[in-house]
């Protein structure tokens, strides 16, 4: 069971923390995303479990909650962007989020509570569909608008002020008298149709294509030319409000009436109700019209009415106690899958995707849908041809509910074990759902990646081929296989008339190139990208074998089913079955060999010979753990054998020494509980440097 699986309550201290450190990361990189690239690469439900599992975490652990908790934090700090920020007077807050009745019954619950009021006091609330859109807030002096900004990241957003010049909704002076200082905060939002319309002129004219309305408009807002905006249909409602001089009116009611008056379209969802019963009523009746609406909603924000009881109730970290927001389940749909077509990835895995006939889910006609590998088209029974339900979480590919004519007689759909890109086997190593291409090199779909692996700094280490140029030259025909990049020279002519390239790149190039001759056999062997042979790997294969030629025997015999070959592969530490396997299998295939055969005419690896260095590690069992900062982990593991260490992934009573980073957890923990000795970064650089 991985670590994030285990019920906080089930959690140790340690397991806790780093839990909570993952998390951290992992919401960052998704709050940068969506707030500041507006390119979300997971779902909004996903992301909100991500929130849901940390607030779990802390609840369980108050003590560790940690500086950067995502619970602290309000949208992601401006990064790199060409508008002018803006110091908010008022700080913009998020809103918590309840997923059933029953959370939102604890929540008013809870305001009750916090308000010492009885079951029979009365407490009236606000609901209004949420619409999917950007936060903006438009600061108004005397009635004229003076200053509009983005949310950022709460504290600090972005100066869009010329940019909502064009945005029609949005008043440039208020219709009725104001007070002299009133902050109006809503959202910029795209309609569906306009969104549509939107998107086939960015593909007429060769544009980028947006990914959702809330995508197309906060792309179209944050705008450092105000004309591309003013070319895009957005519209505003509002909501709410911030720095004010005076509020007017004692209810959130009252000041939504207000900014209607004052000429802001607000939601022709919004309602006043005096019971939760009302708000869950109101709640299922929005969710009824959201197909039918012309924007994207994802759920309802209700909010306790009377601003004093606001007022009283106050903030939590980064969300107002008498606000939330009542998500909507995943939309769903019921279409015909029409094809199963299997797409290769850049390490050879083989994906099915459905083509459906396209059916509108949640506003954005969908097409295709991931059926994620040959179990779950098993699972799901799924043919061309059946009638299935697919579900849209947000902006990720749909996934298969359900299949409703599973019963009805059809072909089953057979899951190819030929690689449609290059005819080689494909195959699902023992343990493993996903079904791999053995081609390697030789696949189309693969032979770039590779590639740029095979002459990266881990492996051959060749300066001046980078992914553009690799790019270019495939492009042109002239790399097809690692073979081809010691022909280059053979090139120089043609290469010295491509723009952009002079005398002397060309020259560096070729020398670089030339220099790696007589490559190291594991840099070599890691550079073919064989499946399971990462770096550690390969140097422990050749340590064992010493020369390329007696390694490809070794796996051709093993793949034959030759036991003196295969015991002696899996003798060798840190060797197992699977490394057997993928090595057997890539020399199993007459188009590796023949790249292998290639490559070797091309080059000539040294015998490969571990020169090792008297150290106070020499002769000792050494694990790293956590994050190193200095060095990759293969870079230290590398260190450990030229000291005449082993390096081992696992601590054990035999583990003489830990090199713990940051982020160290479970290893650490044990260690402690052998009395193993523990270093940090430092003190390994330290044995290092007296080693010489």
């Amino acid at each position: 069971m991985g670590i994030d699986q285990i019920a906080p309550v089930d959690m140790t201290e340690a397991e806790a923390a780093n839990e909570l450190m993952r998390l951290a990361k992992q919401i960052a990189h998704h709050d940068r995303l969506y707030h500041a690239k507006d390119t979300p690469e997971i779902s909004d439900p996903e992301y909100d479990a991500l929130v849901r599992r940390n607030a779990a975490i802390e609840a369980a652990f108050p003590h560790l909650v940690r500086e950067d908790s995502p619970s602290r934090k309000v949208g992601h700090a401006i990064a790199s962007s060409p508008l002018s920020k803006v110091q908010h007077e008022v700080r913009m807050m998020s809103l918590d989020n309840a997923f059933s009745a029953d959370e939102v019954e604890e929540w008013a619950a809870r305001v009750r509570r916090f308000l010492s009021l009885s079951e029979s006091d009365p407490v009236a609330f606000t609901a209004e569909d949420k619409i999917d859109g950007l936060s903006c807030s438009l600061r108004y002096e005397n009635g004229q608008l003076v200053r509009a900004a983005t949310r950022g990241d709460g504290q600090v957003g972005e100066d869009v002020t010329a940019n909502v010049q064009h945005i029609p909704d949005i008043p440039k002076m208020l219709r009725s008298k104001a007070p002299e200082v009133f902050e109006v905060r809503g959202e910029v939002y795209m309609e569906k149709q306009a969104f549509a319309a939107l998107n086939a002129a960015q593909q007429e004219a060769g544009g980028k294509l947006f990914a959702n309305p809330r995508n197309a408009a906060a792309g179209s807002l944050r705008q450092k030319d105000a004309k591309v905006t003013a070319q895009r249909p957005l519209r505003f409602w509002a909501h709410g409000w911030g720095a004010a001089s005076q509020v007017p009116g004692d209810t959130q009611s009252d000041v939504v009436e207000m900014l209607r008056e004052w000429g802001f379209p607000i939601s022709p969802l919004f309602a006043r109700v005096d019971s939760v019963e009302a708000l869950l009523s109101h709640y299922a009746a929005i969710g009824k019209t959201r197909p039918d609406l012309p924007y994207e909603i994802d759920g309802v924000v209700y909010k306790v009415d009377r601003l004093d009881y606001q007022q009283r109730l106050g903030f939590v970290a980064k969300a107002p106690r008498w606000a939330l927001a009542h998500k909507f389940p995943a939309e769903r749909a019921e279409t015909t899958l029409e094809a199963i077509d299997i797409q290769v990835g850049r390490t050879g895995k083989l994906t099915p995707v459905g083509r459906l006939a396209p059916v509108l889910v949640g506003g954005v006609t969908v097409t295709n849908v991931t059926l994620h590998n040959r179990d779950e088209i098993a699972r799901l029974g799924v043919r061309p041809g059946d009638r299935i339900v697919i579900q849209r979480a947000g902006d990720v590919i749909p996934q298969v509910v359900e299949n409703l004519t599973r019963e009805v007689e059809r072909e089953p759909f057979i899951f190819p074990d030929h690689c449609p890109e290059c005819e080689s086997e494909a195959v699902a190593e023992e343990g493993e759902v996903d079904v791999r291409c053995t081609g390697g090199l030789i696949c189309p779909a693969q032979r770039t990646e590779r590639l740029k692996h095979f002459v990266s700094r881990a492996a051959l280490d060749i300066d001046g081929l980078g992914e553009k140029t690799i790019d270019q030259f495939f492009a042109l025909g002239w790399l097809e296989s690692p073979a081809d990049i010691f022909r280059l020279r053979e090139r120089r002519e043609d290469i010295l008339a491509l723009e952009g390239w002079q005398e002397k790149s060309v020259d560096n190039l070729l020398a670089s190139i030339e220099a790696r001759r007589q490559p190291d056999a594991a840099r070599l062997l890691f550079g073919l990208g064989i499946r399971h042979v990462g770096a550690v790997t390969a140097r422990d294969l050749m340590k064992n074998f010493h020369e390329l030629p007696a390694l490809r025997e070794a796996a051709e015999k093993a793949r034959g089913g030759d036991e003196d070959a295969s015991a002696a592969l899996v003798s060798i530490d840190g060797i197992g079955s699977a490394v057997v396997e993928a090595l057997g299998d890539f020399f199993h295939e007459e188009h590796n060999r023949e790249v292998w055969d290639d490559l070797l005419s091309q080059v000539s690896p040294p015998s490969y010979v571990v020169e090792t260095k008297d150290s106070a590690v020499a002769g000792k069992t050494v694990v790293f753990t956590g994050k190193l900062e200095t060095m990759s982990r293969d870079e230290a593991k590398a260190q450990a054998e030229r000291l005449g260490a082993k390096a081992s992934g696992s601590v054990s009573a035999k583990t003489d020494l830990l090199v713990a980073g940051p982020g160290a957890g479970s290893k650490l923990k044990k260690a402690a509980e052998l009395g193993i000795e523990v270093i940090d970064e430092a003190g390994w650089a330290e044995i290092v440097k007296a080693a010489g």
